[in-house]
């Protein structure tokens, strides 16, 4: 393995935390939309601000760590798509403004109004926010990012049929992951109507993806061509992996088995993303540029992977521990205001049902 194709590893962890763990997190804003309405919404909404209110801001910083990474390592790929994609990366920023600002405001709020303001702004940016981040993914896929990053017209970059799928499918994803983190942590609360609210979005949110995706296959096959055809020639494993698990996540979902659901749920996202990178590479913007050409110079590459196992020594164990006090509830969680009453206490669900 060269220091170029260390880099790109290394970017496409972050790429794949940031997926999984934001993405669970985006998907979580998708639920609270559509909850119902103050009265009838109040317990789920409780339960999602509960779940993500500690980890949130964690969570987020990945997405960070990857525009650090890839300016660092591949300057000339960032500077075109920071030119050819500026509309939805400023809408991205946007959205994730508003987002965050609204959910640390939303319990403060005065008044019941106030606080539904907050709520809808939070909300409706969690669903934007994935969708853009899948239209910018779907550009550079579908090679609509020119390497000198001033060809590619601003608007049709973006504005296609790919793009529009990607971010489709990305808010779907995202929806689905939530929804699986949310009957687990329904689980740990005992709280039998949570877990079947939120296995019902589950199913319908995997439905939903599933259904998008296999659209994806005559889009892309018109859209994007050359992303298909890697696709079928080197991809092909890993996203027929991803369906085997996703089948299989439903199927633990639907016995009782939130734990596990987990792990094959956020499998088969990853074996989906794995496929995609597969499927792309050697190229950081297709057809044109690959990561070789990209690459900073090796001593930049040195020292940025000396700095990455550094970091990574001294962060992964905080998160680890982040993440183990969450899931044991030993954080105080990030209310959503006087209007929303709490989970169920634990203990007071279902106990028939494993974990």
């Amino acid at each position: 393995m060269t220091v170029v194709d260390a880099a790109v590893v290394v970017l496409g962890l972050g790429i794949a935390a940031y997926a999984v763990l934001g993405g669970a997190d985006f998907g979580a804003g998708f639920w609270d939309l559509v909850a119902g309405g103050a009265k009838g919404g109040l317990r789920q909404r409780a339960l999602i601000a509960d779940s993500i209110g500690p980890v949130w801001e964690a969570n987020h910083t990945w997405l960070v760590f990857d525009l650090v990474i890839l300016w660092t390592a591949f300057s000339p790929a960032i500077a075109a798509i920071m030119t050819t994609l500026i509309v939805p990366i400023s809408l991205v920023a946007l959205g994730m403004v508003l987002r965050g600002a609204a959910f640390a405001f939303r319990p403060v709020a005065t008044g019941l109004r106030g606080r539904q303001l907050a709520g809808v702004v939070f909300a409706a940016s969690s669903v934007v926010t994935p969708f853009f981040l899948g239209a910018i993914a779907g550009s550079i896929a579908s090679g609509r990012v020119a390497a000198d990053g001033v060809s590619s017209d601003p608007w049709s970059s973006w504005l296609n049929p790919t793009s529009t799928l990607v971010g489709v499918l990305a808010v779907a994803v995202c929806a689905y992951l939530a929804a699986v983190f949310l009957v687990a942590d329904a689980h740990r609360r005992g709280d039998a109507e949570l877990i079947v609210a939120f296995r019902r979005r589950a199913i319908a949110a995997a439905a939903a993806a599933g259904a998008v995706s296999f659209a994806g296959i005559a889009v892309i096959g018109t859209d994007a061509p050359l992303l298909a055809r890697e696709l079928v020639a080197r991809g092909w494993p890993l996203i027929a992996a991803s369906g085997i698990l996703g089948t299989a996540a439903l199927a633990l979902l639907w016995r009782g088995a939130p734990r596990a659901t987990r792990l094959l749920a956020v499998g088969a996202v990853l074996a989906v993303l794995l496929g995609w990178g597969v499927a792309q590479y050697p190229y950081v913007l297709p057809p044109s540029l690959t990561f070789a050409a990209a690459a900073s110079p090796a001593g930049a590459l040195d020292a940025l992977l000396i700095v990455f196992v550094g970091a990574a020594l001294v962060i992964a164990p905080s998160l680890a521990l982040l993440f183990w006090l969450d899931q044991r509830d030993r954080l105080v969680g990030h209310g959503v205001g006087s209007d929303a009453a709490p989970p169920a206490p634990r203990g007071t669900g279902d106990r028939g049902t494993s974990s």
